[in-house]
């Protein structure tokens, strides 16, 4: 298959958008760009096109996929019912990276949900994108645009490292500006629970809900067993080929820890991803050193594309500072702890890291 390349630059441009779509309402798989990484789209309607999401990328069947619609209204078609709150905060906060989970209409296929009775409905905030699903006529299936298992692409570059040849058409309209996936909430239950934590945090939440939980799978992935409602539960996820340790404390203990470590690990290529250092105190001690920013969304933004490079820089072992504070904690967390596989060295026991998975949001 010969991939084809677009860049869209603005949703007016009426003849790309309707290229795009045509590529979806035939069934073909499109990458979409939007406000936390690229997706791979294909008709949400349409099993077989779907089938092809899963094997374009590698992706394990139990694991379900978010469904994308350009306006919130578009919702009643898919699922049987969204309760008051959770309608009252996706229509206040929406457009944005937050991903409701609810009882799905049979009309979902059954691949879409893994199977499961609920799917996850989200409304991007990227007008391309909400330009060609209306222009389809259909809700678009989209997990990250990368091959099962890599770090999520966030630049057209990027998916055509994993999926060149692979799929249709890329749509190029630039870097994504959140850079890792939405918050995923479990709307099916009488309370809501965090199923994968994302720039939209409880705090936004909390003004509609007069208790929120967060599922303790969000960092624990010794936990993550059976059935998950939300994609990035259950697998390893987001990792380059390097191993991956996470180093989480203060800024002067992460980088005592990630200097000695770095030194003890002779014979192989080290590569540090710096948080708030600015990654001169690393220099001497690796190979290649990558600064992802002083806050924790800056470092959320870069995050996928450094774990990238660190491949493209052939590096054997990547020490990940992790600095947690804010609201943005729990969910970059969340991405390298999983990067990592649970090779987590934590050098501060102030506050233990399950500690806000276990006590939900009252």
């Amino acid at each position: 298959m010969k991939t084809e390349y677009i860049t869209i630059t603005d949703e007016r441009d009426s003849e790309s958008i309707q290229k795009a779509a045509a590529v979806l309402k035939r069934g073909g798989l499109v990458a979409l760009p939007t406000e936390t990484v690229y997706g791979l789209g294909a008709n949400a309607l349409d099993a077989q096109a779907v089938h092809k999401i899963f094997a374009a990328k590698g992706r394990p069947a139990d694991n379900p996929l978010i469904v994308h619609i350009a306006d919130f209204d578009d919702i009643y078609s898919y699922v049987e019912e969204v309760p008051p709150r959770a309608e009252a905060a996706m229509r206040a906060l929406c457009p944005a990276p937050l991903t409701g989970i609810f009882r799905k209409k049979a009309c979902i296929p059954d691949v879409v949900s893994a199977g499961l009775d609920t799917v996850g409905v989200r409304i991007p905030d990227q007008a391309v994108t909400r330009a060609v699903i209306r222009a389809a006529g259909v809700p678009v299936a989209a997990p990250s645009a990368n091959r099962s298992g890599k770090p999520s692409p966030t630049t057209a570059a990027h998916v055509k490292e994993d999926m060149d040849g692979r799929i249709d058409l890329v749509v190029d309209c630039g870097p994504c500006a959140v850079g890792i996936e939405s918050t995923v909430v479990d709307f099916s239950g009488e309370v809501p629970v965090i199923l994968r934590p994302g720039r939209i945090g409880p705090a936004e939440l909390k003004p509609f809900f007069p208790r929120i939980e967060v599922d303790r799978r969000t960092i624990d992935l010794s936990s993550a067993q059976g059935p998950v409602r939300s994609p990035g539960m259950k697998y390893k996820h987001y990792a380059p080929d390097a191993e991956v340790y996470v180093v989480e404390g203060s800024e002067e203990a992460t980088c005592a820890k990630i200097v000695e470590l770095a030194r003890k690990s002779h014979g192989r290529r080290i590569g540090i991803l710096a948080q708030q250092e600015d990654g001169r105190a690393f220099e001497t001690c690796a190979d290649v050193v990558f600064h992802g920013g002083r806050t924790l969304e800056e470092y959320a933004a870069h995050l996928f594309d450094l774990l990238r490079r660190f491949d493209e820089e052939k590096a054997d072992v990547v020490f990940a500072q992790l600095i947690p504070a804010g609201d943005m904690a729990l969910a970059v967390r969340n991405r390298l702890y999983r990067a990592a596989a649970n090779r987590i060295i934590r050098t501060e026991e102030d506050r233990p890291a399950m500690e806000e998975t276990k006590e939900g949001t009252q």
